[in-house]
């Protein structure tokens, strides 16, 4: 959520910003609840001020022994217009937190401008992209010969974009997930985290899922309105809901395996083939919570952790900032690492790692209280994949796959596989 003060001192300014990422704010909107609620709460605090004025000059009365009634029945009919004002303010404040919620970040000042993926701006690349003597062979096709992927029986089982993984593949993605996890914890500093699977309205409104992308997640039919989590940023970040923490708390540096639930709206037709888009799939996710003056330095961290895991991998990647109409809706800026997919000849997504500055911190009500001021301040958040374990397991499949349909095993995986190929 942005800062109303913002929004109330320099909307038109706000409103340019947000233009650059293909969102058009309505400030006539904005300005007339605006306008409602100033109305409401000026005309309430009067009114107000007049009830009080008048409970004292009947207290006095009473004092006296002298009649009040006239004065008593003004104060009910005074109570009760504050009353139908103070419900008719709520509705305003409702409608003015629904309007602001629907609005997304402020891209970050060096985010590059465009429209869409085509205006994304690569940083770097790492790694060589393997020279295969032979047509390589696209990672359904390989998993299918081992008989080890099996799409028909997770289609039996549940319908289209599943999967069902059997004996070595099954193990190698476990082995991706734990090798991630002891990384992050023994080299990166991160505490390890098991948080639900299920997460509350509530939640997914404070990291900006809800409102606006209810259609891209899975609701289970509960009058408690639950749903099955798209991510472990959901779970992870809301740890901080409603909390004041002390300076040296942060930085918090949380990192947690899930598997992440996603309808995929919108997205029929695109990645149907094998496990490169799925209902369901398993992700080691980071989050950082830090101060304000921290957040652009802790993305930087955070991503070269994500890249860290890559390059122990040894998978060729490339790392791309997002322009402003690619960003996603709580991000300030956001960078992709894309993996090398040998089979479609190109780089694809296999982690998103963003500062959402202090978006999701003003929607969770999550501060901290700075000791210099001893005020309290909206924390900055950050999070990433590191790594999504079935693009990994993909991206390990395609170029490590040898011409007689094996499978070598990296070295950073050997120890947790006990084999070299499959």
């Amino acid at each position: 959520m942005l800062d109303p003060k913002v929004l109330r001192s320099s909307i038109e300014d706000v409103k340019k910003l947000l233009s650059s990422r293909g969102f058009e704010l309505d400030t006539k909107s904005w300005v007339d609840f605006e306008s409602l609620r100033k109305e409401l709460q000026g005309s309430t605090e009067e009114l107000q001020s007049e009830l009080n004025a008048l409970s004292k000059e009947i207290g006095s009365l009473k004092s006296e022994n002298k009649d009040t009634g006239s004065l008593e029945n003004e104060a009910t009919s005074l109570s009760q217009e504050i009353k139908k004002r103070n419900k008719e303010l709520e509705e305003v404040l409702n409608d003015l937190s629904n309007f602001s919620l629907s609005i997304p970040n402020i891209p970050d000042e060096n985010v590059p401008v465009g429209s869409d993926e085509s205006d994304n701006l690569e940083i770097r690349t790492w790694g060589n992209k393997k020279e295969f003597k032979f047509v390589p062979k696209d990672h359904q096709v390989l998993g299918e010969n081992l008989q080890q992927l099996d799409i028909p029986a997770s289609v039996k089982i549940a319908g289209a974009r599943f999967s069902v993984l059997k004996g070595d593949l099954a193990k190698l993605q476990r082995s991706l997930i734990q090798f991630m996890l002891d990384t992050h914890i023994e080299e990166n500093g991160y505490e390890e985290l098991y948080v639900p699977y299920i997460v509350n309205k509530d939640s997914l409104i404070g990291t900006g899922q809800l409102p606006k992308f209810e259609e891209d997640l899975f609701k289970l039919t509960d009058e408690r309105e639950f749903y099955l989590t798209s991510t472990a940023e959901v779970p992870v970040t809301n740890l901080i809901r409603d909390e004041i923490l002390e300076s040296k708390e942060l930085p918090k540096k949380w990192v947690a395996h899930t598997p992440c639930f996603r309808s995929e709206a919108g997205s029929y037709g695109k990645d149907t083939k094998g496990i490169m888009r799925l209902h369901q799939f398993e992700k080691v996710e980071l989050v950082q919570v830090v101060e304000a003056l921290d957040s652009s330095d802790a993305l930087e961290e955070l991503t070269s952790h994500a890249e860290g895991i890559l390059q122990k991998l040894d998978l060729p990647y490339r790392v791309v900032s997002l322009c402003t109409g690619d960003l996603g809706f709580s991000s300030a800026k956001t960078y992709d690492l894309e993996v090398w997919i040998p089979s479609q000849k190109t780089y694809r997504e296999i982690s998103s790692c963003s500062n959402f500055k202090d978006f999701q911190a003003r929607r969770m009500k999550a501060r901290w209280k700075n000791p210099e001021t001893n005020q309290t301040e909206f924390v900055h958040t950050l999070n990433g994949s590191g790594l999504a374990a079935g693009r990994t397991l993909l991206a390990i499949m395609e170029n490590y796959q040898l011409e007689d349909g094996k499978i070598a095993i990296p070295a950073a995986l050997k120890d947790y596989m006990k084999k070299d190929f499959i």
